[in-house]
């Protein structure tokens, strides 16, 4: 609490500072900021009504009131000799009756049609209890420079009587008078210290008001049986910030500051409160991001949720812009003149940072199209690794090498993307090659061996799987599978591919053949050649086959591909992990 309490004092001291600078800008280069300023300027920064006004005060409350009488509509004699009384008495009205708002003068030569005409403006009335009086700006002819604004001779008038009429604050009549008399920045020394008393008591009223609004909160959680996420939490320093800002403000109201110090005290709680304000919304727009990603995740859209991080940091650039704008327009920047500086350099800035704005839009279409997400495994060229972040310019690859590789997102939108997890099933397509005196008939017990150990293994993609004679190699004969694991993890598909494989050694084993060696052999001995019960066998088998007319060339009948589809045990009762039953 103390902490935030130094902030505030910090942040208001320097924000003073800085609104001064903004009046004093207004005042020389209000009018310049809509039109060009005329050759004869008016020193004194008399050209619009806001330039008047804020004029005078700030001159009086320098104590300069020679020169805040130049601001006033009379003769130049009587200027010289009533014009310093008369300004005084002026400024004590302008701080103690004056009912209009400061900040919307018209900083325009002409005025504005809201508060009269080019010739004469209305800004405010002094309310004194008696018959409110009007506030009067004419615009008169200077021989030195010009058209200017000054305060009405009519106004003028109705002063001396307003002010014999005006009692002191009934609160000064109890202080020491050393400080009411001492002034600092305009305000005497009391109104600094009860300003400053009234900071801790709004941060108290700022943490009821956060205290009282999480009540309903925990009603509803617990009503609904409901996990308590602490989201809350993140949201009460911003909520702290904004309500004691506004605690504070009301406070301040009773304490009758000045006019001119009112403004700077006004714009200083206002850029408070938007600090909080958007502190607040930068957090809930994250946290309503975040629970959106995670739902999208859970549902499944794993691409949307991932969408998600991008349009997280996207909202909150946004937000940040938006509230350094709308800060700027507190304090008494001219915003269209700042947002046609934006949409100038953002012009320039667009040409600078082409590939900037290339990789952001090209990681918002990447992830649009759902093409990759985080955690996926996926091929980029001739690099493989797993996605780990997409951010607003490039997306971070971690390779197997367990390196990091970054892809600007502009290239990654051109770029030919294979990802690995969303593969449904693997490819298994091995080539056999077996020894060149292997017999048609064996080969043709080992081709429907095989066929049938595909369609009979419950992991194998029956409706694709294949096997057949390819073609004749030097010194061998190629037989080609081609079939489906049915998997998607890797890990149990090279299990899977290595029981398949295995069971293929027994067939081959069966059958008599064996595989061609890819090297050449010299025989010093005679060949005992193939083994010859066994080729007697798998050729009375084939034979067997064809008595029967239940050769399984070109393929089995599809009676008997249904009556093989999963009838083989896997993993195998042997398997650590396997269990001795036959599946359906």
């Amino acid at each position: 609490m103390k902490k935030l309490a130094l902030l505030v004092l910090v942040v208001s001291i320097s924000l003073h500072g800085l609104m001064a600078q903004s009046v004093t800008s207004l005042l020389k280069g209000g009018t310049q900021a809509q039109e060009p300023a005329p050759a004869s300027a008016d020193p004194l920064g008399r050209d619009t009504p806001s330039g008047t006004v804020l004029g005078f005060l700030q001159a009086a409350q320098a104590g300069n009131y020679k020169t805040a009488a130049d601001y006033l509509q009379m003769s130049a004699v009587r200027r010289q000799s009533q014009g310093a009384d008369l300004a005084e008495k002026l400024k004590v009205l302008m701080d103690r009756t004056f009912v209009g708002s400061l900040r919307r003068l018209s900083t325009n030569s002409e005025g504005s049609l809201e508060f009269g005409t080019t010739d004469q403006q209305t800004i405010g009335i002094f309310s004194t209890g008696d018959p409110d009086v009007p506030v009067v700006l004419v615009r008169v002819g200077d021989p030195n420079s010009g058209k200017i604004w000054l305060f009405a001779s009519e106004t003028l008038s109705k002063v001396p009587e307003l002010s014999d009429n005006l009692d002191a604050h009934q609160v000064e009549n109890k202080l020491p008078q050393s400080l009411v008399r001492n002034v600092f920045l305009g305000m005497p020394l009391w109104q600094w210290l009860a300003l400053l008393a009234a900071i801790p008591l709004a941060l108290a009223i700022g943490w009821a008001v956060v205290l009282l609004l999480a009540i309903p909160r925990r009603l509803w959680l617990k009503i609904g049986n409901r996990p308590n996420l602490h989201s809350y939490s993140r949201m009460s320093t911003p909520l702290l910030v904004t309500f004691s800002a506004v605690a504070h403000r009301v406070i301040g109201a009773y304490v009758g500051l000045p006019l001119l110090p009112r403004l700077y005290y006004a714009r200083t709680i206002w850029v408070l409160i938007s600090i909080g304000f958007f502190w607040f919304l930068l957090r809930a727009s994250s946290l309503t991001m975040q629970r959106l990603r995670v739902h999208a995740i859970s549902a499944g859209r794993i691409g949307t949720g991932t969408l998600m991080v991008l349009g997280e940091r996207l909202l909150a650039a946004l937000v940040v812009i938006v509230a350094v704008l709308a800060t700027l327009g507190i304090v008494g920047f001219n915003l269209t003149t700042v947002l046609a500086g934006l949409g100038i350099g953002g012009i320039a800035i667009a040409f600078a940072a082409q590939k900037t704005l290339e990789n952001l839009f090209g990681g918002i279409s990447v992830l649009a199209d759902e093409v990759i997400s985080v955690g996926d495994f996926c091929r980029f060229g001739d690099r493989v690794g797993n996605v780990e972040d997409i951010s607003l310019r490039s997306t971070r690859i971690r390779t197997l090498e367990r390196t990091e590789l970054s892809i600007p997102n502009g290239a990654l939108a051109t770029m030919n993307i294979e990802n690995f997890t969303r593969r449904d099933k693997f490819l298994f397509n091995p080539t056999l090659v077996m020894r060149s005196e292997t017999s048609a008939d064996q080969l043709r017990y080992l081709l429907a061996e095989v066929r049938r150990m595909l369609y009979e293994h419950p992991k194998v993609e029956s409706d694709s799987a294949r096997i057949r004679f390819a073609s004749f190699d030097n010194s061998a004969l190629s037989l080609e599978i081609f079939s489906y694991i049915l998997t998607r993890d890797m890990a149990e598909f090279t299990a899977i591919r290595e029981d398949v494989l295995l069971r293929i050694m027994d067939i081959v084993q069966r059958s008599g053949c064996g595989f061609a060696a890819p090297s050449q052999t010299v025989y010093i001995s005679r060949d005992s050649g193939l083994h010859q019960e066994k080729t007697q066998a798998a050729e009375q088998q084939v034979q067997q086959w064809r008595d029967q007319n239940k050769l399984p060339f070109p393929d089995f009948a599809p009676a008997d591909k249904a009556a093989f589809r999963g009838s083989i045990v896997y993993p195998q009762p042997e398997s650590a992990i396997g269990k001795s039953q036959k599946l359906p």
